[in-house]
């Protein structure tokens, strides 16, 4: 099951990024303070985190499929509701798909968080 899970997290972490007005994804705390006490060697950029920490995938607390929380920041020139939609939408048939692949259909649910509008100054 972790395997699904990692792959759950890459999955849902590109389909979100794929969405017009998605300007990236925004880590939960706890996925930054490790990075930060834990830096890679390989990498140049100091307390880099992959897309993936900012996506949650988990059972169902029920067993019923799984959960999937997606933190988005968004641009400041589109309308969040619609966006967080999309987003929405976007996961779930991606991860639904990916699930189909590996014959374990289960039941998806998306949730989604705009954790904040980007400035001009950020897309610069």
């Amino acid at each position: 099951m972790t395997v699904i899970r990692t792959a759950l997290l890459g999955v849902a972490a590109e389909a979100a990024l794929a969405v017009p007005g998605v300007t990236g994804l925004h880590p939960r705390l706890s996925r930054r303070l490790a990075a930060v006490a834990a830096p890679t060697l390989t990498d140049a950029r100091p307390y880099h985190t992959p897309p993936e920490a900012a996506v949650r995938a988990e059972r169902a607390p029920d067993g019923s499929g799984w959960r999937i929380e997606v933190r988005c920041i968004l641009a400041p020139d589109r309308r969040a509701l619609d966006v967080a939609q999309n987003v929405h939408d976007r996961v779930g048939a991606a991860v639904i798909s990916h699930l189909a692949a590996l014959d374990a259909v289960e039941r998806v649910t998306v949730e989604v968080t705009v954790t904040r509008i980007a400035t001009r100054h950020d897309e610069a």
